[in-house]
């Protein structure tokens, strides 16, 4: 039988290419989005790659909404693992400028989402399982304008070593990833992007910005090693070298 590893966010950016790696490995994947037509979309991407002998299948689920997630895991049944990619609003700005309502929205969006998540399916987990969510590098940046987005990641890897210890012999980890290319910057116009890819670029020993494959690879990593927890793992092209973060 093969394993199984529910990818919440699995519909676009780093969720669809890591749903693209386990079933190349193997594993039978679940993505859950909460756009039905991302998520059909989706799921005919996943079902046209040739050569793999997992299955694939999907459902429309809101992250943030714990009976809808716990309902969701409660019909699923046995899980292997957990990726938590799901993302929620920037609250990006000027700390003035943030208001309360965005940093509540993101938050929800993510360290709400990526919590209860993890609880709901812990009932129908492996022990021999793993839980892996994705933050993001800006927790440890200290790049002006992300307070908000600096906190809610930092807020969700603080629980890595916490959760490794308290839900043993489950292993937790966390990807961080530096700048990805994903539709996540789409809330940019396509000026302000590219020049933050640009310089980002520059930035880094690795010379270019990371693709949503960089950040599956290291999450195929963490789901595959079973002596491997309570890690939060930098993917960002080496910019934390040369940052001074």
């Amino acid at each position: 039988m093969n394993e199984r590893v529910v990818i919440v966010g699995g519909t676009s950016g780093i969720g669809l290419a890591t749903a693209r790696r386990q079933l190349k490995e193997g594993r039978d994947v679940v993505v859950t989005g909460r756009s039905p037509e991302r998520l059909r979309t989706a799921l005919d991407e996943l079902a046209a790659i040739e050569g793999v002998s997992a299955t694939v299948s999907g459902s429309v689920v809101d992250a943030r909404d714990e009976r809808a997630t716990r309902e969701f895991f409660t019909r699923l049944g046995r899980v292997d693992h957990v990726i938590v990619a799901a993302t929620g609003s920037t609250a990006a700005g000027p700390f003035r400028s943030v208001t309360t309502e965005a940093l509540r929205e993101a938050a929800e969006g993510k360290l709400i989402a990526h919590s209860l998540t993890a609880r709901a399916a812990l009932d129908v987990l492996s022990p021999t399982g793993s839980i892996t969510f994705v933050t993001a590098a800006s927790a440890g940046a200290a790049m002006p304008g992300t307070s908000g987005l600096a906190a809610v990641n930092a807020s969700v890897a603080a629980m890595v070593p916490v959760l490794a210890v308290e839900l043993a012999p489950v292993r937790c980890n966390a990807v961080s990833p530096g700048v990805v290319d994903t539709p996540w910057w789409d809330w940019m116009d396509a000026e302000a992007k590219a020049d933050t890819f640009a310089a980002y670029a520059k930035s880094t020993p690795a010379g270019r910005c990371g693709n949503p494959e960089d950040i599956a690879d290291a999450l195929s990593f963490l789901v595959g090693n079973s002596f491997t927890t309570g890690v939060v793992l930098t993917v960002d092209g080496g910019a934390r070298l040369t940052s001074g973060a």
